[in-house]
């Protein structure tokens, strides 16, 4: 479905804050504006009192990723929920931009901006691009980062829902990791091992011939 792609707000919003790292990059009114990308007019629509209405929707946003990660499919849909009650939509057939063959506009679904405030416009286009993406793929299609200390969300867009990780950066310094402990882990029975045999030669009495 194409309104899916609006879920993109909800996990630009997320990954404003690394809560592991002590990292916000949502400090400013332009890092607000910022958050919309080609969308001018709605950008400039917001005000410093948008920093921190976009920081409390940011939490709520992440503790729906939170909990689809742990596999709490009903916490993530209610709190889905509460957020597109607060902040419904306005849905617009739109045309511009896209033309066939013959010139023709292709009409296709648009959520508008929110005449209120930049955070509520924001907020209930995230909501509902990730509710879109939610019933369209699934709720274990909302994950957190696996990557310690990362915890940035994405969504898994893969065949076989096989994605653990928000980039492939990320993917790469998990997998090190991993192999790392491997070899520390072999190293430590190996020399377990060799102590082991070395303590049971000692302890075997000789024969003298």
């Amino acid at each position: 479905m194409e309104l899916a792609h609006y879920s993109d707000y909800a996990v630009r919003l997320v990954n404003t804050e690394e809560p592991a790292r002590n990292k916000d990059s949502l400090t400013s009114v332009e890092a607000v504006r910022a958050l919309f990308g080609v969308s001018g007019q709605a950008a400039r629509r917001a005000t410093d009192a948008d920093v921190t209405r976009f920081r409390s929707v940011r939490a709520r946003l992440r503790a729906v990723f939170t909990a689809a990660d742990a596999g709490d499919e009903t916490q993530a849909v209610d709190l889905l929920n509460s957020l597109l009650l607060e902040f419904p939509v306005n849905p617009q057939i739109s045309g511009h931009d896209y033309r066939d063959e013959d010139g023709r506009p292709k009409w296709h679904m648009h959520l508008a901006d929110h005449p209120s405030n930049a955070t509520a416009g924001y907020a209930a286009i995230a909501a509902m691009g990730l509710a879109f993406h939610l019933t369209e793929y699934g709720v274990d299609r909302l994950g957190l980062c696996q990557a310690a200390p990362c915890r940035n969300a994405y969504l898994d867009t893969s065949t076989n829902r096989s994605r653990r990780y928000c980039s492939d950066r990320c993917a790469t310094r998990a997998n090190v990791a991993a192999y790392r402990a491997r070899k520390r882990l072999e190293t430590e029975r190996s020399d377990s091992t060799g102590r082991t045999a070395e303590n049971a030669q000692a302890a075997t009495p000789r024969t003298d011939r």
